[in-house]
């Protein structure tokens, strides 16, 4: 019986390939085809449209790496093919690959009216249907000739490569023109098609020794024999007859449901850049909305507000479309973001930015509020979401990407996730584990086969549609899903929206279980450090953001100045933007990170710019030295928020001196000694006489690993990279730079490889930390550098700063899940603390840690935090961080959690200095509780003059405060983040120009204060 089934199988295959599909265009005719090739970048529709053609044929060599051919295609629909659906079929030269990585195309007609976009198993056009015979057909095609850079059917497609940069790709042809003709399709042939798909992959997914296998094994092998393999158009109908019955039996009452939702998760950039997703954008949304046209019941979802955006700019009359069909409710916005962001990442007001600027998107154009957060592929998940989500007013989230965990099973798929403040938001995480389903059996089958909730929820959701590239679905997907609705065997399939499907199943299975904290991806754990300057690009953005938003609201409150409402609209979309997450994680190719580079210095030019004027103006004329302290905390004699004369320090003297060939440099707080080799043999708390380095170790210890993991190279760091590690002791240089009595320094440089180390470590008057600036020229190919200190302090978890709070992470392995997180992420400050004592290392770019402990002799246990630096892995780009990089650091004794906060933002936000009167300028806001930390302070996007104020509790315990102000105010509302009130209890009582306030936990507070 066995040899029978294969046989047949085999069989079915055969006639699919060679017999079957080739029919479902069984008649054809040529067309003319000319092209021009634009010169340079791509060119707007209507240069390409009067450009000069050239007449050209199938089978010839177009598309260097990133080039723009634009073909002219002209014919006429023959007389004889009266009544017959008629299209063209147009291959760039697809080589069967999936969608989205190769070659692409978008059809216009001669007026610029966009069509449909053209891939690999999409190259059809409609031209009628039916067709009165005689039609004179013109279409104009822009192929975009992207080149294969990951290409999923190599076993090894990590290789590295040239063509990520237009630089370095070279100017051979790519591609050659393949099958470019009128044709008519047959439409009783496709359908047949369709059936024996349907029927085929369900059977393979049925138990050998259930009935229903063979039912369908034997009614496609009549339906084999009904065919003339010589007239298939003739015999379909005949074999589609056969199959009939075995395809109308409905699904068992206890069927799984799933719900399909039309999607195509394309990634902001990454093996392409930015201006080529504006491109795949379009072509993906023709497609759909042509689609919409043809499949009335068809639901599409589509996330990233800045997708729809760049739309708006680039295809007005196809956005036209798009809200038509929105209103329909056919075309559904999801996710409630500018764009599917890292969330590890991205700062605390910047993560709450992209909900307000996407879901600000989705209001205006369409008056639509969002209610999905839709994150399928972003590398892990903060603990900080879940109350960024409820306050943006969504309440459902979307993921898929934790399947992909090396070590771990997720134990859910339908989930309650409660945040860090205690907030909890409904979770689905598709069992399908794919965004980008093609609706095939395999797929549904392990979708239900997977569903961990079985017995107590019974549907799932599935994303079909071609993604990451561009795509999206197609008639054939929309086909399978009409034959699966209600199939014996299969699950039922029901094409909805996502809003259906989250009402549904949080009403069938509310007493789902919660899932703490955050959503920890065991895989990808090198984004964390990849491509540096990125990082630093944007960490230092952020920072820019606040202070220039803080003065110039202070400068338009106090003195009536001019607020860059625009300005700075424009600003943080460029920043959101570059926080995608192919982007920020340096997971993208070299062409993204050179206009990642260009963008940020655009933005911190601006943003200085923005900064400065508001501070003169503020600090009046003069020669007094006048420092702005934008940091939420008092520095320097200055408060935070507000600007002053600097004072005079009360400090002792810092002292330096040379001992046993390195140095020795104390003040009031700290006495730290410097080896010969400029390691950090002591630091010593004089406060607390207490020794920070472990003894018998060295701080301040750089250390290189291998970097070769065995995929994903710029995503990945695999755990075995720590089996061999080189530390780099050696020492060229080291000199006592400054010697006090404000600041001492001690300047060291290592050489190692090809690459070059400077460091500076130093001690100011009445500093608190061991200030550490390093300098890197980095020449390293698959190595990953980490900067080490052994503290003498025994932490069984570690403390790490992430957006609106922090989070405890377990420095043992007791269980896979610890061992696991071998790699973590943190924003400015992680801290490592026993009873009583702790110790904060900060940082003004870093995000990439690991903590370990070691066994001390004697007893006891050594704490080892270290921070990731730099990689170099060669794909996608080969030459990733090349060149020279700059970190800060401070190693900060005796500090606990609001330490940790203090010393975060003054590493980040050091104070601004600049001439002008002698005369302070009072912060606009104030807070008398330091655990309640200003997050930001802006003027209302609504443009009345309000004063907007996000704070939030950074201790992890309750918090009474009084905010009071600098202005008079006359109401103050409590908000969501799109600075709309939350409902009628939010009012303040104003009492003596302040309100009074109690947050709970890491709570977020948005204050409207209106003046």
């Amino acid at each position: 019986m066995h040899d029978d089934r294969m046989l047949v199988e085999d069989r079915i295959e055969r006639m699919l390939v060679e017999r079957i599909r080739p029919a479902v265009y069984p008649v054809t005719t040529p067309v003319r085809v000319e092209w021009w090739h634009a010169p340079g970048e791509p060119v707007p529709v209507a240069e390409a449209l009067a450009a000069d053609y050239r007449e050209t044929r199938s089978g010839q060599p177009w598309g260097p790496a990133w080039a723009t051919t634009w073909l002219r295609i002209t014919g006429e629909v023959p007389a004889a093919w009266a009544g017959r659906t008629v299209e063209a079929v147009i291959d760039l030269g697809f080589d069967g690959a999936i969608p989205g990585f190769q070659c692409e195309g978008l059809v216009y007609t001669p007026d610029g009216t966009v069509v449909k976009g053209l891939s690999p198993r999409n190259a059809w056009v409609r031209i009628a249907a039916p067709a009165a015979g005689g039609e004179q057909i013109q279409l104009y095609v822009e192929a975009a000739a992207n080149p294969v850079i990951l290409d999923g059917r190599s076993p090894h497609p990590f290789g590295p490569t040239p063509l990520g940069d237009p630089a370095t790709a070279g100017d051979r042809p790519l591609y050659r023109l393949g099958r470019i003709e009128l044709a008519v399709l047959d439409t009783e042939v496709a359908e047949l098609v369709a059936d024996i798909e349907v029927a085929t992959q369900l059977m393979r997914e049925l138990p050998l020794t259930g009935s229903r296998r063979w039912q369908l094994l034997r009614a496609l092998e009549h339906a084999m024999d009904a065919l003339d393999v010589h007239d298939i158009p003739a015999t379909a109908k005949a074999a589609r007859a056969e199959l009939a019955e075995a395809l109308s039996r409905p699904a068992h009452a206890g069927a799984h449901r799933v719900s399909a939702i039309g999607h195509a998760h394309i990634d902001s950039a990454w093996l392409w850049p930015l201006r080529e997703t504006v491109r795949k954008v379009t072509r993906t949304v023709a497609n759909v909305t042509a689609l919409m046209d043809q499949h009335p019941d068809f639901v599409f979802a589509m996330s990233q507000a800045q997708q729809l955006a760049w739309i708006k700019q680039h295809s007005p009359a196809l956005f036209a479309r798009v809200g038509e069909q929105v209103a329909a409710g056919r075309f559904v916005p999801v996710g409630g973001m500018w764009v599917e962001s890292d969330t590890n990442m991205p700062g605390a007001e910047a993560l709450a930015r992209q909900f307000v600027h996407g879901k600000r998107f989705y209001l205006d154009e369409f008056g639509l509020e969002t209610r999905e957060v839709w994150l399928p592929d972003s590398f892990g998940y903060t603990a900080a979401l879940p109350q960024l989500i409820a306050q943006s007013g969504s309440r459902w989230f979307l993921t898929q990407k934790i399947c992909w965990n090396q070590t771990n099973k997720f134990p859910h798929h339908t989930f309650w996730w409660e945040g860090l403040d205690g907030t909890r938001i409904f979770t689905h995480f598709p069992p399908v584990d794919t965004y980008n389903s093609e609706l095939s059996g395999a797929e549904l089958a392990h979708a239900e086969h997977n569903f961990a909730d079985k017995g107590v929820a019974t549907r799932s959701m599935v994303p079909f549609g071609y993604g990451d590239g561009g795509g999206g679905p197609t008639r054939e997907m929309l086909s399978r899903a009409a034959r699966l609705a209600d199939l014996e065997g299969s699950p039922r399939v029901t094409v909805e929206s996502p809003g259906e499907f989250f009402r549904t199943a949080e009403a069938e299975y509310a007493s789902a279980p919660v899932w703490v904290g955050e959503l920890y991806l065991e895989l990808h754990r090198g984004t964390y450090t990849s491509q540096a300057r990125t990082k630093q690009g944007n960490r230092r953005s952020e920072h820019l953001l606040r202070e220039a938003e803080l003065w110039a609201a202070t400068a338009a409150v106090r003195l009536g100045e001019e607020y860059p409402y625009d300005q700075l609209d424009r600003i943080w979309k460029t920043v959101l933007l570059n926080q995608f997450h192919d982007i920020l994680p340096g997971s993208s190719i070299a062409w993204v990170y050179r206009d990642a580079e260009l963008a940020y210095a655009t933005v911190a030019s601006e943003l200085t710019e923005i900064i400065d004027r508001a501070q003169r103006r503020l600090a009046g004329a003069g020669p007094t030295p006048v420092v702005f302290n934008a940091a939420p905390h008092a520095h320097e004699g200055v408060p935070g928020m507000g600007a002053g004369p600097r004072a005079h320090t009360l400090a002792g003297p810092v002292t330096a001196e040379a001992a046993d060939g390195g140095f020795v440099l104390s003040n009031e707080a700290l006495r730290i000694v410097l080896d010969a080799n400029g390691l950090l043999r002591s630091v010593r708390d004089l406060t607390a006489d207490r020794e920070v380095i472990a003894p018998g170790l060295r701080g301040n210890l750089l250390q290189l690993h291998p970097d070769v993991p065995n995929r994903w190279d710029a995503w990945d760091v695999d755990r075995f990279y720590r089996n061999t590690v080189t530390d780099l002791v050696g020492v060229d240089e080291i000199v006592l730079e400054e010697s006090g009595p404000d600041r001492a320094a001690v300047r060291l440089v290592r050489r190692f490889g090809s690459s070059t180390v400077r460091q500076r470590l130093a001690l100011t008057a009445g500093g608190r930390g061991v200030e550490i600036d390093t300098e890197v020229d980095w020449h390293e190919t698959e190595k990953f550098l980490k900067l080490a200190f052994p503290l003498d302090v025994q932490a069984d978890r570690s403390t790490a700063e992430i957006q609106f709070g922090h989070i405890h992470r377990a420095t043992h392995v007791n269980t896979s899940w610890e061992a696991a997180r071998f790699e973590i992420c943190a924003h400015r400050w992680v801290l490592l603390a026993e009873p009583g004592y702790g110790i904060a290392l900060t940082n003004d770019a870093t995000y990439g840690h690991d903590v370990g402990r070691a066994a001390r002799d004697g007893g006891g246990i050594v704490t080892i935090v270290r921070a990731s630096l730099l990689r170099a892995p060669r794909f996608p780009d080969p030459d990733t961080d090349h060149g020279v990089h700059r970190f800060r650091h401070a190693l900060v004794p005796g500090a606990e959690v609001n330490t940790a906060v203090r010393e975060g933002y003054r590493i980040n936000l050091p104070v601004r200095e600049i001439l002008g009167a002698d005369a302070a300028v009072p912060p606009l806001i104030e807070i008398d509780n330091p655990a309640v930390v200003v997050e930001a302070v802006k003027l209302a996007d609504d443009r009345s003059g309000d004063v907007i104020v996000r704070l939030y509790e950074s201790g992890g315990g309750r918090a009474a405060a009084r905010l009071t102000t600098g202005f008079t105010i006359r109401a103050a509302v409590a908000t969501d983040l799109l600075e709309r009130p939350w409902d009628e209890t939010t009012h303040y009582e104003i009492t003596q120009n302040g309100i009074d306030m109690t947050l709970r936990p890491f709570e977020i507070r948005t204050l409207r204060l209106a003046r």
